[in-house]
């Protein structure tokens, strides 16, 4: 049966308090993960803690990390993240853009030595709820994807959030992969024990596959969206690159090219980076979510293909999910459900999801 979410959020924070979290990096942490599983998310919740829980046995995360800055501007703060899961310091360095542009009209900042740090949209939303526009990016520490016409893995999912405030409580919310969908959805789908549907991998001679398995263990890769040169391949792969360069030059994170990327002793050395902009400075801020607002509900009053699918903007299946799975409950997989119970047993955490 689907946990209640408060319920399931305690699962999450019981797990990273017995890891040696401190308590308000646990709080923060649980926030984000059970954020991503409660919105539909759920490549990025807790279907996270069997990989992070490795990363943490290895000792390469830092339970205890406290980000901070370590050069800043009126407009601008490059952050370290102390070597730690990337939740606690992507929160702080998006506060700190927040704060910025709330005061500059515009600011930006950037994050190194962090590691994963769950779901894009969660920091872009931080800002959406202030009234303002948030963008925020990642590099990863995996290489997953192979650059087009490539037969090599050089990248990663590389994902992309953009958020902008309305006036009904539905901010516009695009948080997406440069690939055709997350790591995490094909990650849940070994999980159970299921095939990828066509498109989202591909074999290691290049060949379309529906082995979840295939990217991870058997030298193939996910594709590029777009999926193949014939269907523009390169402007997933583009917007890849335009990530990282963004995520990892700009504060001098490892690249994902590098040969010691996700080797690092300590973390993975991953970057990110969050955009905000006031829209005041242009006009009235009302005026602004007043336009943002109808030209949602302009797209949504699209006459659709099916009565039965209504068009949406980006963020509409979120609050959907959401109204769903606070009346319902948050699911999880039977085989990823298994693998949290081994992961809380092993930690000595309580066990609150049967």
């Amino acid at each position: 049966m689907p946990a209640p979410y408060d319920r399931h959020r305690a699962q999450l924070k019981a797990i990273l308090l017995a890891w040696g979290m401190p308590e308000d990096n646990a709080e923060t942490t649980a926030d984000i993960l059970g954020w991503a599983d409660l919105h539909g998310v759920d490549s990025h919740g807790i279907s996270m803690i069997p990989g992070y829980d490795r990363l943490r046995r290895s000792g390469r995360a830092n339970m205890a990390a406290r980000p901070r800055i370590i050069k800043e501007t009126p407009v601008s703060a490059l952050v370290d993240g102390d070597g730690g899961l990337g939740h606690v310091p992507a929160r702080f360095a998006m506060q700190v853009a927040i704060d910025k542009a709330k005061q500059a009209g515009m600011a930006i900042t950037a994050v190194r030595n962090s590691s994963h740090f769950g779901a894009t949209g969660y920091y872009t939303l931080m800002a959406a709820n202030e009234g303002l526009i948030g963008m925020a990016c990642t590099s990863n520490s995996g290489t997953q994807v192979a650059p087009t016409f490539g037969k090599e893995a050089k990248l990663g999912t590389d994902p992309w959030s953009f958020a902008a405030p309305t006036a009904d409580g539905r901010p516009f919310l695009l948080d997406m992969a440069t690939t055709t969908v997350a790591a995490g959805r094909i990650r849940n789908k070994a999980n159970e024990g299921l095939p990828c549907p066509p498109g989202w991998v591909l074999d290691k001679n290049g060949m379309p596959s529906i082995d979840p398995m295939e990217a991870r263990d058997k030298g193939g890769f996910l594709t590029s969206l777009g999926g193949s040169p014939e269907t523009s391949s390169y402007k997933g792969y583009g917007l890849a690159v335009m990530v990282n360069i963004l995520s990892s030059c700009l504060p001098g994170a490892t690249l994902i090219t590098d040969p010691m990327a996700g080797k690092k002793p300590q973390g993975n050395d991953i970057g990110h980076c969050f955009i905000v902009i006031d829209p005041g400075l242009f006009r009235d801020r009302d005026e602004f979510t007043a336009d943002v607002t109808r030209l949602c509900n302009d797209l949504r009053a699209t006459t659709p293909m099916d009565p039965t699918q209504p068009v949406m903007v980006a963020g509409d299946p979120q609050w959907n999910n959401k109204a769903k799975r606070l009346k319902e409950g948050i699911p999880v997989g039977a085989g990823l459900l298994n693998q949290i119970r081994q992961v809380a047993q092993a930690c000595a955490a309580p066990w609150l999801l049967d």
